[in-house]
């Protein structure tokens, strides 16, 4: 979880430095959303996979394809291979997310998970803090390169680490029937989502014949989708999963909230170089008030369900103080005191750590351990497709409607101090004071109209979760009880029994049991 929330964050602070490197201000949402594309198509491949064949071994294959995508990010000459980098980082981080997850849920009831998934949400924000940081101090020191070499050493690590020291239970199905369709329909659907929404109203225009084809492609794509997973033996989302309206309520709730994070807090470092005349490193330094107020509600919030059981309040609490967060950072100026700002931020981190962990446990305690790993990967993915969503929609919004201001503001002759597309924070400082306020304004006047923008959906969002029933949480994980059949939705379930072996728990089917997967 460390190496893949890490790499989210990293490059916030020094992302400027490295788009006006290479010339590409103008692709710049792609260093953030090709990361958030290829992790979110992948989250549904490892958790179905993960129920099929077990996690450690996707576990340690998904941290090589992470160490592998950090070579070529570290080696890239130019924007197009720093975005087929961050792609292949994101093929094996979407693994690191999911499956760290659902190891937790593989050995801990769900009545003792709060405190185990608030300590995950703690690493969160610990690498949010961390990312930033190091992301300043490698920019401004020893390149901006080292945020990927980094991973190497850690990668190897966690690779040593789980060999010998993860065990988890083992599933015997040594042939599973793979749903590639399906895995495919949802990889074309969500490529064309992202890139409608990345390319819409800014590079291309929404009535354009590519824009309409990309709209009908994802149209296309999510009905044969579901087509496809209606008839599949092992679908990679079982369509039975939405008959649980815990699942719906916290999935699309899940979906807001991935927009309101990572569409707000994408650029928040980038905003802070550019307006405060902050450099990198105290870019990092400013953001440690959200991350710390995450930490805290994260890990607190979990303690609480572990010792009460009771759940039901947390994200309804932490949405509407997301939301008050939003509404604050709506109203900030270039000449706000920066302790306000950074009080603003601690809200914001206070709401997103009592919400984004209790839905996940909402989710594992709906289903059965054998579809833990599916269930978490699909509510992850929809929160996914939200924080793509966000990065692109609020990127496309803040790019176009800056290089508007700055056309329009500009002072006669100041483009010579050099073109829109390459600044940064170092070439901004340098400006003639008529063009560098000229930059700070659009700025600021770009991004803080988009937080507004996301509250009506955070009102959506609280509505919904008022709807969420409280069900007692799980005291024992399925393994433990013996084996017996379980009729659901009109699809019967068969649990597991375990045994020892000797290298962890192995689990077997019961004499009795014959399918893993739901038979109709």
């Amino acid at each position: 979880m460390l190496l893949a929330s890490l790499d989210q964050t990293i490059f916030s602070t020094a992302l400027p430095t490295i788009v006006g490197e290479l010339n590409g201000v103008d692709h710049m949402l792609w260093v953030t959303t090709a990361y958030i594309l290829a992790s979110t198509i992948m989250l549904p491949v490892y958790g179905k996979l993960g129920d099929l064949i077990g996690r450690k071994g996707l576990f340690i294959g998904a941290i090589s394809i992470f160490i592998l995508g950090s070579i070529v990010g570290g080696l890239a000459p130019d924007m197009t291979w720093l975005v087929i980098g961050r792609a292949v980082q994101g093929l094996g981080g979407g693994g690191l997310m999911i499956l760290s997850q659902a190891i937790i849920a593989d050995v801990v009831p769900a009545r003792d998970r709060g405190k185990y998934m608030g300590i995950m949400g703690g690493v969160f924000a610990l690498s949010s803090v961390a990312g930033p940081l190091l992301g300043g101090w490698f920019t401004e020191g020893i390149g901006w390169r080292w945020a990927f070499w980094m991973n190497i050493p850690l990668g190897a690590l966690a690779i040593v680490t789980a060999i010998f020291f993860l065990r988890l239970p083992k599933v015997e199905n040594t042939r599973p029937k793979l749903d590639v369709a399906g895995m495919g329909l949802l990889a074309i659907a969500s490529t064309a989502l992202v890139l409608t929404t990345t390319w819409g109203g800014t590079t291309y225009a929404w009535d354009s014949l590519l824009i309409i084809s990309l709209i009908i492609a994802t149209l296309v794509a999510a009905v044969a989708f579901v087509m496809v997973e209606r008839r599949a033996v092992e679908p990679i989302m079982p369509l039975h999963l939405f008959k649980d309206g815990n699942f719906n309520l916290t999935t699309i709730a899940g979906l807001i909230t991935g927009i309101a994070m990572f569409g707000a807090l994408a650029y928040l470092p980038t905003y802070l170089q550019m307006v405060t005349g902050a450099n990198a490193t105290e870019a990092g330094f400013l953001m440690i008030p959200m991350m710390a107020a995450l930490l805290i509600s994260s890990i607190g919030s979990g303690w609480l369900v572990s010792k009460f059981g009771r759940y039901k309040w947390m994200p309804i609490a932490g949405t509407i103080i997301v939301g008050f967060a939003l509404v604050l950072l709506s109203t900030m100026t270039p000449t706000l005191a920066i302790w306000v700002l950074c009080s603003y931020l601690a809200i914001m981190g206070i709401g997103l750590g009592l919400s984004m962990q209790i839905l996940i446990l909402i989710v594992q305690n709906s289903f059965p351990n054998s579809e833990v790993g599916t269930a978490t990967a699909s509510n992850n993915y929809f929160r996914q497709i939200g924080a793509s969503l966000g990065a692109a929609v609020v990127g496309s919004l803040f790019a176009a409607r800056l290089t508007e201001l700055l056309t329009e503001r500009m002072p006669a002759g100041a483009s010579g101090a050099g073109a829109a597309n390459s600044f940064t924070p170092a070439m901004v400082r340098d400006l003639p004071e008529a063009a560098r306020q000229v930059v700070i304004s659009g700025y600021n006047d770009a991004l803080t109209p988009v937080f507004l923008y996301m509250v009506p959906l955070i009102i959506v969002a609280v509505i919904l979760l008022c709807f969420v029933t409280e069900k007692p949480l799980a005291t024992t994980i399925e393994r433990d009880i013996l084996p017996e059949t379980r009729e659901t939705d009109g699809a019967t379930y068969v649990r597991l029994e375990a045994s020892t072996a000797a290298d962890g728990v192995e689990e077997k089917p019961a004499a009795s049991a014959r399918p893993l997967a739901p038979r109709t």
